[in-house]
Formats: C-alpha cells, structure tokens, sequence
C-alpha cells in the first residue's frame, strides 16, 4: 500500500532553500530581515544581536567562548540555522576552522530598522473611507467559511454549500498535488489528497502556500517577490483596512488567490477597493510547532467505536466519512461509527492507521481531551490490526524453476540467487526454487552456462 506523507515545511526552510543571489536580495526588505530574527533560535538571535555592530570576521571558536559547558548541541543548531539563511557568511581557512560575519544587506538593513524603526509600505485606510469594517469575530467567522468552502470544493464541488469561483492559480496547485481527473471524469481525490485533509488548519495552510510559491514561476512571478510579499502581509494588523491601489499588479493578483483561502476579505466602496487580513495571513511567518491557532476539538470517541462530533461544519462531516459511517446529523452533533469496511475503504485511498488516529487525538473535545488517553485504546489497537490484517500478504513478482539436471546445479542456482539477493524460497528435498522476477534473465543466462 502506498506510503506517501505530505510534508509542510514553515516560512524560513523556503527561505533558506532559495538561491543565494535571491535570498540576498530579500534582505533589501528591513520587514524580511526582522521576520528571520523572529524566527531564528533564542541562541542565534543572540549571536546576530552582539554581532550586529561588528564588521569583521569572528571566529567559529571565538563564538564557543561564549557558551557554557551544556551548551555546544544549541550553539551547532543555530550557527547551521544562521548559515542555511545567510544571516552568517562562512568562510574556512587552510586549517578548516570557519569564521563568520553577519551579511551586510541583512546587518545594515536591519541596524537601521532598529535605530530608526520601520514604516510598511502601507498605511490603514482612514474609518471615513472605509464606514463599517468586520469585528474581530466576524473576520474569524468569515476566515473559517472560505477556509472550509475551499476544503470542500477539494472534496467534491458538489459538496460546496455555494458557488465558488476559484482562480486557476489554486485549482492547479490541486491538480497536481491532490486532485487527479481523467478524461470525461470529474476531479477525484489523490492519495496526498485524503491525507492532506487529515492534516491540521496550520499544516493544509502551509502545504498550498509552499505549493503556490513552487510554481510561482509559471506564472511568471519571481518565488522571492511572492515570498517578500507574503511575509511583509504578515506584519499588517488583523481587521485593519488596506488599500488595493498600493498594490502592484502581481500582489493584486496574490491578493484575489489569498481571498480565495480566507487569508484576507476584499471589500469595494464608492470610489476606492480593500483588503482586511485575516488571523491566517498574520500568522504565515508563525513556526509550525506553534499550536496556539489550532481549533478546539469536537470529536468523542467511546470503547464501542461510535463516534460524536459536536460540530455545525459540513466540512466535518466529510472529512470524519472518510474513515467512519456517519448514520445521522443533527444541528450541531453528528452521530456515526467506525467501522471495518469504512477503515478498508480509507486505507484502500492511502490513508493511514497513525493518521486516522492522529485526527482523532488532535481534534478531541474538551472533554475527553484532558484525559489519557484521549481516544480508547482498544479503538486505536483496533483500526491499527485492521489496517495489518491488509499487509499480511504481500505480492512480490517472481519466477518458479523445477526440473533440475542434477542437485550440484540446483544447489549452485539457489546460491547464485542468494548472491544477486534474488532468492525466495527453495525446497531442497524437490529440488524446486523461487526466484525475484528482477533477476530472471541473470538465472536463465547461469542456467545455460551450467548445462
């Protein structure tokens, strides 16, 4: 069975991954720079704050001289860190001892953002222009439902409570990663596609994002411009207003993609167009490991394998039909069970055992959530042997040989394959043998040299 995982990476590793010519060039931006500071470790922040004033090369021991004795696994993480986003500039010596000095786009750039401080390229827009904008709670409602609405339309297009419209820009990012469609077929899921719906809000968000600025380029928008932009949004003010006119054509059109995704709300008025950014957005350059914006959980899993969700989200509902029967849905509880043939069907679609139980964990509800653990463990031994009992037999292409000439050339054959790690299986009493099919045509050649 397939074994494919969707991995999200955070902001700094597509940062750090891109080529040194452009990575320099983010660091024109005083608002990239400081977002690398955050996201660096509490180490690191410390050897480029001491060496910020500094202009010349420091040593890699003078660096240790700074470190207590329990300190040196922390201090070869964030000098490697500090290195894959050169924030520090490595040099070696005939003797191989690597001095460092800070990048000097980074270190004047962000030497004035200290002293001088920084303005965005973009004021809010005054309340006179604006009239009413969205309360906090209603740009997290309205944030939720695009969110889910764009899960769904993943789902099934028919499965999306209204129409939606969404740029090609998005549905390509789907076509290649997680829809798959045939001719005079509608879109289906992928495998990376049923598993990436288990993942967690911040995971899925960060899998599109990385996807969009992968294939940036064939759009013909640079990946650092987009990486530059994105997290320059990060540092505008949740609710604010933003004027559209400041934007340039590319960032307008990034702007209609993230609306898309309930990133920002695009708003018209009489004469002037805005964007209010959304939780999500300000959050992009936030780490992974941070959970503080993760959902409360709504799911309660009892010993007899039925299931409660106390959730109004028809995107819930789809997501727990994946892996259990949904019997009945009321306004706000929806009432199923997992069982045998519904786990068959899901690992069947590339999904887990680990994963279903992950989802379960992680999306507990408050109640349950306290307890260990979470989710019964007879559910979760359970799913786990029902998903083993579809890895007991494994198919393995092979060749059958009998009727051999004599037992010396039977015996030489059989340590021929064992060699070429081709063998099987041998039955030395019958003088029959196993073999990979990848090593046929190596044993049908030692076999005609043999006679």
């Amino acid at each position: 069975m397939p074994q494919v995982k969707i991995i999200a990476k955070n902001f700094m590793d597509m940062v750090a991954s891109l080529p040194a010519l452009k990575l320099d060039k983010l660091y024109d931006n005083t608002f990239i720079c400081e977002a690398v500071l955050r996201s660096l470790p509490a180490l690191a922040k410390k050897y480029v704050l001491q060496l910020l004033f500094i202009d010349v090369t420091v040593t890699g021991k003078s660096l240790e001289e700074w470190l207590l004795q329990d300190g040196f696994s922390k201090h070869r993480v964030a000098v490697d860190r500090l290195v894959q986003l050169r924030v520090f500039l490595e040099s070696v010596d005939r003797k191989k001892d690597s001095s460092y000095r800070l990048n000097p786009k980074f270190q004047i750039n962000l030497q004035k953002y200290l002293v001088h401080g920084g303005v965005l390229p973009r004021e809010p827009m005054p309340s006179s222009i604006t009239v009413r904008l969205p309360t906090l709670e209603e740009l997290d409602a309205y944030a939720l439902e695009q969110w889910e609405c764009f899960l769904l339309q993943l789902i099934s297009s028919s499965q999306a409570e209204r129409p939606t419209s969404f740029s090609s820009s998005m549905m390509k990012i789907f076509q290649r990663g997680l829809l798959s469609q045939r001719e005079k077929e509608a879109p289906r899921l992928t495998v990376n596609g049923f598993q990436f719906l288990l993942l967690d809000t911040n995971a899925q968000l960060w899998y599109i994002i990385r996807e969009y600025i992968s294939n940036s380029e064939d759009r013909g928008v640079d990946p650092a411009d987009l990486i530059s932009f994105l997290l320059e949004l990060s540092f505008h003010v949740t609710g604010e207003a933003y004027n559209v006119n400041t934007l340039t054509d590319i960032q307008r059109s990034t702007i209609k993609d993230l609306a898309d995704l309930g990133l920002v709300k695009l708003q018209q008025g009489r004469k002037e167009s805005w964007f209010i950014p959304t939780k999500l957005v300000t959050n992009l350059s936030v780490s992974l490991s941070d959970s503080s914006s993760r959902k409360q959980g709504f799911v309660v899993v009892e010993t007899n394998f039925r299931t409660y969700a106390y959730s109004t989200s028809k995107l819930h509902c789809e997501i727990l039909r994946l892996f259990s029967r949904v019997e009945y849905q009321l306004p706000n509880l929806i009432v199923g069970a997992i069982t045998k043939e519904n786990l068959y069907t899901a690992f069947e679609n590339g999904i887990t055992s680990e994963q279903i139980i992950s989802f379960l964990q992680q999306n507990a509800h408050p109640r349950v959530a306290e307890k260990t653990p979470s989710v019964p463990e007879n559910v979760t031994d359970q799913i786990r042997l029902w998903e083993a009992d579809l890895n007991r037999v494994e198919i393995t292409p092979s060749h059958f040989y009998d009727e051999f000439p004599s037992r010396d050339v039977f015996e030489s054959s059989c340590d021929y394959a064992r060699d070429n790690g081709g063998l099987l299986w041998e039955d030395s009493k019958k003088m029959l043998l196993v073999v990979k099919a990848e090593i046929h045509m190596q044993m049908r050649e030692y076999l005609r040299s043999q006679k």
